[in-house]
């Protein structure tokens, strides 16, 4: 039994949900929603389809991840519709319900075909919006809208602030994913090869690729300068310096998102990475409710800054990195993001449910979360120290050649580079990190 058993807080989740979707219908002109889960994509003149992923508006009511074609509908007062579909299929396996018992809070209706399907709907649907993919039988469904952009928005903005449930999830899913660091560590220590580092990862998760969350960023010495490094190579390199994964798994259809940095030697690299953890821990003491994300990401910037000049690879102060831009070649990227049912998470820019956006620094297009932090957020921490070609290549003929010491940046270059990445629940007076708390358990 979890520590805190998702399944147990599953009523009071679905009944806030319900909630915040009433408010979302009312406020946008529409009595009722049908959410779609997604349909299984063929490939291009095959008979094969992709990896079936559920849509996440349909999994913020229920947690199924393998259910194509079905649909959830709601009408304010009325509980929950799940219109599960079952294909009447001798090639492949069709869908099952799990036998759990977050079924019991929903009305319950298994179909095996289109006709059925529409059936189990209310005949007038003038006034219902449907949220999902443009489906041909929609025309004759004679539906309100289909995606209307002014209820999507007001969900999307009202999936900020986590419920226990979905805390709960992301809790187990970080729990499963450090057990998937911890064997990819061990794979790593032993020389195994990119690819057999992420097999270590998904089969200690218990988790095929295409259920992880996203696609694993598996990288070994300077490939760890690329930042969605999407190569597993099967080769193994000369020598093991260092291994940046980049992995998360699934719970319930919330992803957890983890980096670690590991090093093969005891070297300055090996203290470089240690310094960053203390720096990330620092970071993560700053979260609290209130705080504008963007001063973190600020906050964390400075911090990286005079951890290059500490450590040697740039000549100049401090204050001329920042104010010159130097010290954001080796710093890319932006601090974190929202987590949740995707990795990077719906409305992280939105000012209000309305539409309006808070704009990124000038200075730092990358930053996916503009807002103010709330109790029930749950963000990422990662910050990172790269030694990347692409920017550092051009920037030897630049403005900033003499700021940086090239000696240093070649010493450090083979290593790739460093990201350190935990998953934290804003809480009402700090923060909780769930992926610390679940490397300290498995």
């Amino acid at each position: 039994m979890l520590k805190n058993d998702p399944i147990s807080l599953y009523a009071a989740h679905l009944a806030e949900v319900a909630r915040r979707t009433t408010e979302a219908l009312s406020l946008s002109g529409y009595e009722a929603v049908i959410l779609q889960s997604g349909e299984a994509l063929g490939l291009f003149q095959d008979d094969q389809h992709y990896p079936y992923k559920a849509h996440p508006p349909f999994k913020w009511w229920v947690p199924l991840l393998d259910a194509p074609g079905s649909l959830l509908y709601f009408r304010p007062g009325q509980r929950p519709k799940l219109i599960f579909y079952v294909a009447t299929d001798f090639w492949y396996q069709p869908a099952q319900l799990p036998k759990t018992g977050w079924t019991e809070h929903l009305d319950v209706v298994v179909v095996h075909s289109a006709e059925q399907t529409r059936t189990a709907l209310p005949h007038d649907l003038s006034k219902t919006a449907w949220i999902g993919d443009l489906l041909g039988k929609l025309g004759a469904w004679d539906v309100a809208a289909i995606n209307p952009s002014e209820l999507i928005r007001r969900l999307d903005f009202a999936r900020g602030r986590k419920t226990p449930y979905e805390i709960a999830c992301l809790a187990e899913a970080n729990r499963i994913g450090a057990r998937g660091h911890r064997a990819a560590e061990q794979c790593f220590r032993a020389g195994g090869t990119e690819y057999e580092i992420h097999q270590a990862f998904a089969g200690a998760c218990g988790q095929r690729e295409q259920e992880l969350p996203y696609n694993a960023i598996v990288a070994l010495n300077e490939a760890a300068s690329v930042l969605h490094y999407q190569v597993l190579r099967r080769d193994k390199p000369a020598k093991h310096r260092s291994l940046l994964l980049d992995a998360g798994a699934n719970f319930a259809g919330y992803g957890s998102d983890i980096t670690r940095t590991s090093v093969a030697d005891h070297g300055e690299f090996a203290t470089l990475v240690s310094k960053m953890d203390e720096l990330q821990r620092g970071l993560c003491a700053l979260t609290k409710p209130g705080i504008d994300w963007r001063d973190i990401h600020a906050a964390a910037v400075e911090r990286i800054t005079a951890l290059l000049c500490e450590a040697g690879v740039l000549r100049c102060s401090a204050s001329e990195a920042l104010e010159s831009g130097a010290s954001r070649l080796f710093f890319p990227h932006g601090i974190g993001h929202l987590l949740g049912l995707q990795v990077h998470d719906v409305g992280g820019t939105m000012a209000d449910a309305e539409g309006g956006t808070i704009p990124k620094p000038p200075r730092d297009p990358a930053l996916r979360l503009t807002r103010k932090l709330e109790p029930g957020f749950v963000v990422t921490m990662e910050p990172g120290l790269y030694f990347i070609e692409a920017l550092l290549g051009p920037a030897q003929s630049g403005p900033h050649a003499a700021r940086i010491d090239w000696s240093r940046v070649a010493e450090f270059k083979p290593y790739g580079g460093i990201r350190i990445e935990d998953n934290l629940v804003v809480t009402e007076s700090g923060c909780d990190n769930l992926t610390r708390a679940a490397f300290a358990s498995v």
